[in-house]
């Protein structure tokens, strides 16, 4: 079968597990206090431009996502998300299952705006009732989006400025960071993206690594007793190196942002050859998911020899579907698409 479900189905990128190799029989102090953890956090620091960035790697997303929020905020306070945003509808109740509502706003094509936040906030706070309402502590997106869409550099100045006015923290899920970078409709680059928020995380788990997340607290703001609170949550690794490894791997000569080009040169084919069979797209989406809306006879009969994901339904005859590239994806992946639609 033909694999499009999604961007981590493969395992690591040749170069990354080469470095895993490499290291393998290298005895190492633990819990992220190895040389490679050290170095790893370095060339992250440098490449956000972000010298004071404290750098905590985690196992995977919806870890990094309850670690940062559980940690960022009060007990009384929730986060605000997007309504379609991936902590609101794809992570199972995590966030709540640690305590902290997500408090959704309506969004377009999977973005927040920066006046919907802010009215948001007025409304709240203008309630004479809010003591009793879950209190707003920590702004939520992610780049890209769900709908794969991105941030410009104009919307994330104008987020980043209510977050500062509310003194609430912005913080970024960068799982799929990679392609965002990568996107031809993007403007804004990885430092400008750090000095945008209060911490993010660059995601390696879709883009090369085996598993792996690299949160980076870019004004000197990570939690107090960070290593301790990561072993709390259950995050900590006897065997740090098995992450930092691999992202000291994805920062050495460009291959983090290689990989993300890849991606989404697979994706425009895929969109290309999409577009000339003559399917209709649910949006327009500049990264590597792309959002085909499908007729559910058609969709029935091409999931007998290729893997696609669900998305959502789009009325009783068609279904909305999505199709994902990623480092992995080959251009053999495309022409046999294209012989079987």
């Amino acid at each position: 079968m033909l694999s499009f479900a999604s961007d981590y189905i493969a395992g690591a990128h040749p170069k990354v597990l080469q470095h895993l190799v490499e290291t393998n029989l290298e005895n190492l102090p633990g819990y992220g206090s190895d040389t490679y953890t050290d170095q790893a956090a370095h060339k992250i620091r440098t490449a956000c431009e972000c010298p004071d960035a404290q750098v905590q790697f985690l196992a995977g997303g919806t870890q990094a996502n309850q670690f940062v929020i559980s940690t960022g905020i009060a007990p009384y306070q929730g986060v605000i998300a997007a309504a379609t945003g991936h902590v609101s509808i794809h992570e199972a109740g995590a966030i709540e299952y640690s305590g902290h509502k997500v408090l959704e706003i309506p969004g377009t094509n999977g973005k927040l705006a920066a006046d919907d936040v802010r009215t948001w906030l007025d409304t709240f706070w203008a309630d004479g009732n809010h003591q009793q309402m879950v209190m707003p502590g920590m702004v939520y997106i992610s780049q890209p989006t769900e709908y794969g869409t991105i941030y410009s550099k104009a919307e994330l100045e104008a987020l980043y400025g209510v977050c500062q006015d509310y003194r609430i923290p912005l913080f970024i899920d960068g799982a799929r960071l990679g392609y965002a970078l990568a996107s031809p409709s993007n403007d804004v680059t990885l430092p400008e993206l750090a000095h945008l928020c209060d911490v993010f995380y660059i995601g390696g788990t879709k883009v090369g690594t085996l598993c792996g997340e690299a949160v980076v607290y870019t004004h000197l703001n990570a939690p107090e007793n960070l290593i301790t609170q990561v072993r709390q949550h259950g995050a900590l690794l006897a065997k740090g190196r098995l992450l930092s490894v691999q992202f000291d791997a994805l920062f050495t000569d460009g291959l983090y942002l290689e990989i993300g080009k890849h991606g989404i040169e697979m994706a425009e084919k895929l969109k290309a050859l999409f577009t000339d069979r003559g399917y209709d797209f649910f949006l327009e989406s500049p990264t590597n998911q792309q959002f085909i809306i499908m007729d559910n006879a058609k969709m029935r009969e091409l999931a007998q020899e290729v893997e696609f994901s669900f998305w959502e339904k789009y009325d009783d005859e068609h279904t909305v579907v999505r199709f994902a590239t990623s480092w992995s994806t080959t251009q053999e992946d495309i022409d046999g698409l294209a012989a079987i639609l």
